[in-house]
């Protein structure tokens, strides 16, 4: 509750250097002039649209990834292999000092895990079969850990946290660049007209695609620092183990997007351009910042 406290308030204060910045330049009166516009009201509306999705997708996080990604949650260990894994969650769950996180196996040929949840102590942390078939039980572990390293830091409320504020400012300056088109260039004088609207769905989609720049960096970092968790939870050797044997099996696909998605264990997209747009950094570049 205290980082969503302290995100909605760092929210609120470069909300309010904004206005401050259009005002000392004179942009709050131009503004006004070509037709008016309440900036005030205009940056509590971007807010509120721009953070409710994101805090939604959180709050439903665990039922969007149980039922998009075929979770079966283990409610009883039935076998040796899923005795295991509790056990596993629950001693590194202990470790890392956060409440013991629901347990699930997802169908699957790629090996891949995710840690999904709004809480650190109401998490679930789910592998795949693939997972399960491609690795040895130690690589698995690392995997778990630097899953648990995840939920341990917070990662999936920063995440929804930070697409709230980049949202935020998508909606607020494709607004301000419909309202320029439509009143300053279209010179329209009453309400606004198809410039408007169009100005803004096309300023959204651009601006958009920088937002998802700026929050898969932040997914990308947030990787290594999980690599680090797994290491500590486990052991360097299994952590950088278990990301060999994804190297060897090939880099799996992304999982679907979401912030259950964002902190799996794997993903791939492209390179070059296309790799801004990548949820992890290549496996070459975690397994060399794990053993530097």
């Amino acid at each position: 509750m205290m980082r969503i406290l302290l995100f909605l308030a760092t929210n609120v204060a470069v909300l309010i250097v904004i206005s401050v910045v259009f005002r000392l330049l004179g942009l709050d009166s131009l503004l006004l002039e070509t037709g008016g516009i309440d900036m005030s009201a205009l940056l509590i509306m971007a807010a509120i649209i721009g953070f409710s999705g994101s805090l939604i997708s959180l709050f439903l996080s665990k039922t969007l990834a149980k039922h998009g990604m075929g979770v079966h949650v283990i409610e009883q260990p039935s076998n040796r292999l899923e005795h295991w894994l509790m056990e596993t969650v629950a001693r590194q769950a202990e470790q890392a000092g956060i409440g013991m996180p629901e347990v699930g196996i997802f169908d699957s040929p790629e090996p891949n895990a995710f840690a999904t949840g709004w809480n650190r102590n109401e998490a679930l942390v789910a592998v795949s079969t693939g997972l399960l078939h491609h690795m040895r039980e130690d690589e698995v572990e690392a995997v778990i850990g630097h899953e648990i390293s995840h939920v341990a830091n917070g990662d999936m409320v920063t995440l929804a946290l930070i697409q709230g504020v980049v949202n935020t400012f998508v909606v607020f300056l494709s607004r301000i660049v419909g309202h320029v088109v439509d009143r300053v260039i279209l010179k329209n004088e009453q309400g606004y007209g198809v410039g408007y609207f169009v100005a803004s769905i096309v300023a959204e989609l651009m601006l958009s695609v920088l937002a998802t720049m700026i929050v898969m960096w932040f997914s990308r970092y947030r990787e290594y620092r999980a690599d680090a968790g797994g290491a500590s939870l486990t052991s360097l050797r299994q952590m950088a183990s278990a990301l060999r044997a994804l190297q060897r099996v090939h880099e799996p696909q992304d999982l679907p997007s979401g912030e259950f998605a964002a902190f799996g264990v794997s993903g791939r997209i492209g390179e070059g351009f296309m790799a801004l747009f990548r949820s992890h950094p290549p496996l070459e570049k975690r397994i060399a910042a794990l053993e530097s």
